[in-house]
């Protein structure tokens, strides 16, 4: 097994026509269906990097910013963004094209951070990330960045170390109401 690899060579692309069975009762294409084609490419690009049965570890926040008509084409691109020991942050963006206009929309874009398992449901070591430009370090250090902040976030609000009058300044401007 190689070291290290590039994005390049584990970088995978998907195109697909968007059909009714794909809507939801408002005749857009329906955002879950659009997850679990996100989910399946990450677990493509995860498991061509790693050679290995890869898992889905998180998700980092999906917006859908434009929505997906019926009879549009949808391409949905990944690529290793990130790699530690047993896990990767594959990057995946989903971009809509009418076929009669031609015109092209970003959907969306999302961070899945897949973990390289063995045969025996072990995690994988996996080779490390041979980046070639800046916009590749660009990356890696955002998916850094991204697991600090995710790790920070959950410390902060798990039970025991969680200080409601911390967030009592916060809540005053929501629709909130408290009766404590």
């Amino acid at each position: 097994m190689k070291k290290f690899k590039t994005a390049k060579e584990s970088k995978v692309s998907i195109t697909e026509l968007m059909l009714p069975a794909h809507s939801n009762f408002g005749g857009k294409v329906h955002g879950g269906y659009i997850l679990n084609l996100m989910d399946q490419i990450a677990f493509a690009c995860a498991s061509k990097h790693s050679r290995g049965y890869c898992v889905t570890a998180s998700v980092n926040r999906v917006d859908f910013l434009n929505p997906i008509e019926v009879g549009e084409l949808v391409t949905l691109k990944a690529s290793i963004n990130y790699t530690g020991r047993t896990s990767m942050v594959v990057g995946v963006r989903v971009e809509s094209e009418n076929i009669t206009t031609g015109e092209k929309k970003h959907c969306n874009s999302s961070y899945f951070t897949m973990v390289a398992k063995d045969a025996d449901g072990k995690s994988l070591v996996v080779p490390g990330l041979l980046v070639e430009d800046k916009q590749g370090i660009r990356r890696f250090a955002r998916s850094i960045r991204r697991k600090e902040q995710a790790f920070k976030r959950s410390n902060t609000f798990e039970s025991s170390n969680f200080k409601m009058e911390d967030f009592l300044d916060t809540l005053e401007s929501e629709n909130i109401k408290i009766a404590l």
